[in-house]
C-alpha cells in the first residue's frame, strides 16, 4: 500500500518536479514563460490566442526604471503587474485589451519596475492584489 501512495503522490506533484519557471502571488502559482532579451520582450504574448489560467510571461529586465507596455498584436485581454527589484508590486494594469491598430495606448507602471508579469485579464481582481504585494520566483 505504501508504494501505490508514494506513487499517487508524485503523480499528483508532477509540477513540484517538472522543473517549469513559476512565481506566487498571493498564495496562487503560475507557470511562466521567462523572457529576459530584448527580441523577446518586444515580442513578447504577441500572436498567441490563448493563455491557460494557470500560465503568464514573466518579463526580467536588468535594472529597475518606469516601464511601459503595450498591446499590439496581442490577442488575450491581460493584467500586466509591475514589481520593483525587491519583487514587490508598485502598480497594475488591469484589463488590457487586445490592439489591432497601428497607434495602440500604453500601460505604464506608477514606479520604476524590475519584473513584469502578464496574466489573463481578471487575475488582479481574483487575487486581491495590492500595491506591495510580494511575488515569488521558482525559477530553478
Amino acid at each position: 500500500m505504501r508504494p501505490v501512495m508514494l506513487l499517487l503522490s508524485m503523480l499528483l506533484c508532477t509540477s513540484c518536479f517538472s522543473g517549469e519557471p513559476q512565481v506566487e502571488l498571493k498564495g496562487e502559482r503560475f507557470d511562466v514563460e521567462v523572457v529576459t532579451t530584448p527580441e523577446k520582450q518586444a515580442l513578447g504574448l504577441m500572436f498567441r490566442d490563448s493563455l491557460a489560467s494557470d500560465e503568464g510571461m514573466l518579463f526580467v529586465f536588468p535594472n529597475s526604471k518606469v516601464r511601459s507596455f503595450w498591446m499590439k498584436n496581442t490577442r488575450v485581454p491581460l493584467d500586466i503587474f509591475y514589481f520593483d527589484e525587491n519583487l514587490k508590486l508598485v502598480s497594475v494594469a488591469e484589463g488590457a485589451k487586445p490592439c489591432h491598430v497601428q497607434q495602440c495606448p500604453s500601460y505604464p507602471s506608477t514606479g520604476p519596475a524590475r519584473y513584469v508579469l502578464e496574466l489573463n485579464a481578471g487575475k488582479a481582481a481574483e487575487l486581491g492584489v495590492k500595491v506591495g504585494d510580494e511575488l515569488i520566483l521558482m525559477l530553478d
